[in-house]
């Protein structure tokens, strides 16, 4: 009985050693920079790689970025953003699905989150933070 009890016990402490990183680590998103912006105070532009779809010449994305300088707002300054948009390669278009605005630099801190009902497509101002993950998603678009 004792040398089962050792057994159970070795396997218990072999299974905890050979555990996989945890789930939150595992589901955090991997961000990339995929440009800077040069409109205002050029910032770096980063995309959630694993958030990328495509359907025909349509990319949807979420990108990060920060906001400087950071928005007024009631609640404090919102110091960074996360969009769902859809960038329309063919049409060079973008549309926002969803957006978040966080408090913090980190995205924490939710300042401020947007649904949009019925996304339109709408052109991108040169240099902006949708023309910098425009131009990163249509140029891997076969």
């Amino acid at each position: 009985m004792a040398g089962t009890a050792r057994l159970v016990g070795a396997s218990i402490v072999l299974a905890t050693v050979s555990l996989p990183t945890p789930v939150a680590a595992q589901r955090a998103p991997t961000r990339q920079e995929i440009g800077k912006t040069s409109v205002g105070t050029p910032t770096p532009v980063f995309l959630e790689a694993r958030s990328v779809s495509r359907e025909g010449t349509i990319v949807t994305a979420t990108i990060r970025v920060a906001l400087v300088p950071p928005l007024k707002h009631p609640k404090g300054e919102l110091k960074s953003s996360r969009t769902i948009g859809m960038y329309n390669c063919a049409q060079k278009t973008v549309a926002t699905k969803e957006s978040w605005f966080y408090l913090d630099d980190a995205g924490n801190r939710e300042g401020m989150h947007r649904v949009v009902k019925i996304p339109g497509f709408g052109p991108v101002g040169k240099g902006s933070v949708a023309d910098v993950a425009l131009t990163h998603l249509c140029a891997k678009t076969p």
